[in-house]
């Protein structure tokens, strides 16, 4: 087993780890870091997932990584939305392939050896507004207000830009959409003219009864963190025809 491989065993969160942490591990010069690195990657005992991050070969993990978990360490700011969110929550029934994330910066997208990954930058007065931090044992905070706490890792992103948000010291926290947050993302995204419950229950297959669910201060929060008339329209005319 390579030197770097049995360091991560030991060090590295849920089995990822980046470029920076290596450096932090095994000190030296950066010479003698990439030679460890590239010494691992060509034994097959570390995937390079994306620049700047890796992540244990299979055989030496517990778990399958968590995508969703994962994605939040590959561009960030981010949060989990769009079509995942709505399949996480079982508002829609199809399965999704490529994660989706809405991103505070650019828009990227990311073939990697663990998945497809997307990030589409959605402009928002308040980011984490109807965002929630949630660990993979399935708890979290659930008032809907907005950033879920913990203390982020200072290098959890690949590009070492250091904001922590999303990424949790004990790696298996993810920052997730409210449903119907991720329904705003998407109408936003999809360029969609909806101002009913009928084309999200007919193109989504979103049942009724769980938009019935939606509470009215979700509604009033995302209306005043969206500019989008797009988005503003679909919110108020969805809020309407649910009778809020």
């Amino acid at each position: 087993m390579q030197r770097l491989t049995e360091i991560a065993l030991e060090k590295a969160i849920a089995g990822v780890f980046t470029r920076p942490e290596v450096a932090c591990w095994v000190g030296g010069s950066p010479d003698r870091q990439f030679s460890l690195l590239k010494r691992a990657l060509a034994a097959g005992e570390v995937v390079r997932v994306h620049r700047g991050l890796y992540c244990l070969a299979a055989r030496y993990l517990r778990q399958k990584v968590d995508p969703l978990v994962l994605a939040q360490r590959i561009f960030g700011p981010s949060y989990i939305s769009l079509e995942t969110a709505l399949s996480y929550h079982g508002w829609i029934p199809e399965a999704v392939y490529a994660i989706t994330s809405t991103s505070m910066d650019r828009s990227r997208e990311f073939n990697t050896p663990l998945g497809h990954f997307s990030f589409t930058r959605v402009p928002q007065k308040t980011f984490y507004t109807e965002v929630t931090r949630v660990a993979k044992d399935g708890s979290g905070n659930a008032d809907g207000t907005g950033y879920g706490g913990g203390s982020g890792s200072g290098s959890g992103f690949a590009d070492g830009s250091g904001y922590g948000g999303g990424v949790f010291h004990d790696g298996s926290s993810f920052l997730l959409a409210s449903p119907l947050k991720a329904l705003a993302d998407y109408v936003y995204v999809h360029k969609r003219d909806w101002s009913s419950a009928r084309p999200v229950a007919e193109s989504l297959r979103v049942d009724g009864g769980l938009l019935a669910g939606v509470d009215t201060e979700a509604f009033d929060r995302l209306l005043a963190n969206y500019s989008s008339m797009r988005v503003r329209r679909f919110l108020e005319g969805l809020r309407k025809d649910l009778h809020r």
